[in-house]
């Protein structure tokens, strides 16, 4: 009897296990939606797309990027944290999905309850440029020059409430600084203003900003980083500058569904660092102005923790809400 009885206890494990045990032996046996959150062409959906391509090779089932965007990344996110959470829906996540809590009156998911982290997949820093006729050549002469002209100087920002647009913000806090802000709709107008002179200085991502920035029609004063950017080493960082401090990035990350089973979520994070260590992938990404990262779960929730409380109390002092 005693076989038996263990191989009767056997089934009933997996029969009771849930998907952790029963579903993933084989995952995935369908494709697999990875909803990006905003439109086409931009970072955020540049990346899902390379990791989708290289997915799809590796578990022999297409993963393929759809993009739901709206509301700042809030229409798509909502979508992702209602989905079932087997596996076969993953949400790619930029900045904004840890700074809409604090942004927005009202977003229709909870950063902690809804989603489990995967990996923080790239970052890209924040940059502090400036047009060739401003006279400051460092950060210093720029907090010098601002004070000595209150209210003469604007900065251009790609979007309110994006992580760019809160470097800003915190800037102005830290130093006391009278600057007028100017939001646009994207990168590439706020750099072109800045380009023409019509807003001096401009926060924006490191990307858009960086073949400005190699060309010589924009000055780079720092990178909102720990370290130097490959892709832009002349630009030092803002602790270089003086001022430590002040790191902003603008993330890329992958989050599934709150209850997707851990193997799942493990299987993803190991496929996704090894994919962003292969020579084109790597090289594909810093020349979008993004350093692979690839870290695990626990470390990108951790992350997601200390953003969000950094994000939300420069929200709060600046004031800054989107109803």
């Amino acid at each position: 009897m005693q076989p038996f009885l263990r191989f009767a206890a056997a089934v009933i494990a997996v029969l009771f296990a849930g998907p952790g045990l029963a579903q993933t032996g084989n995952y995935p046996t369908h494709p697999v939606r990875v909803i990006v959150p905003f439109a086409a062409g931009g970072p955020t959906d540049v990346i899902a797309r390379i990791l989708a391509q290289k997915l799809s090779e590796t578990f022999g089932q297409q993963v393929y990027s759809e993009n739901v965007p709206g509301a700042g990344g809030n229409t798509g996110t909502a979508q992702a944290a209602k989905a079932a959470p087997d596996g076969y829906t993953m949400l790619v996540v930029s900045t904004g999905f840890i700074v809409n809590p604090s942004l927005y009156s009202k977003v229709p998911y909870d950063l902690f309850k809804d989603f489990t982290p995967v990996t923080l997949v790239a970052a890209s820093p924040n940059i502090l440029v400036v047009n060739p006729s401003v006279p400051a050549k460092n950060v210093q002469e720029l907090i010098t020059l601002v004070k000595d002209n209150p209210g003469k100087y604007s900065f251009a920002q790609p979007a309110t409430g994006s992580t760019p647009h809160l470097s800003g913000e915190l800037f102005k806090l830290k130093f006391n600084l009278d600057l007028v802000m100017v939001p646009f709709n994207g990168a590439a107008p706020a750099i072109t203003s800045t380009i023409g002179g019509h807003t001096p200085i401009a926060f924006t991502a490191l990307p858009p900003a960086m073949t400005a920035a190699q060309e010589g029609k924009v000055r780079p004063l720092a990178v909102f980083a720990s370290k130097r950017s490959k892709s832009l080493p002349n630009a030092p960082t803002m602790t270089e500058a003086g001022f430590p401090d002040q790191e902003s990035d603008t993330l890329t990350g992958l989050v599934a569904p709150a209850g997707t089973p851990k193997e799942i979520v493990q299987r993803w994070q190991k496929e996704i660092a090894r994919i962003v260590s292969l020579p084109e992938v790597k090289e594909r990404l810093e020349g979008l102005g993004f350093d692979p990262i690839a870290n695990t779960s626990e470390q990108f929730g951790e992350r997601i923790k200390s953003e969000s409380v950094k994000w939300a109390k420069v929200i709060k002092d600046a004031k800054i809400k989107i109803d």
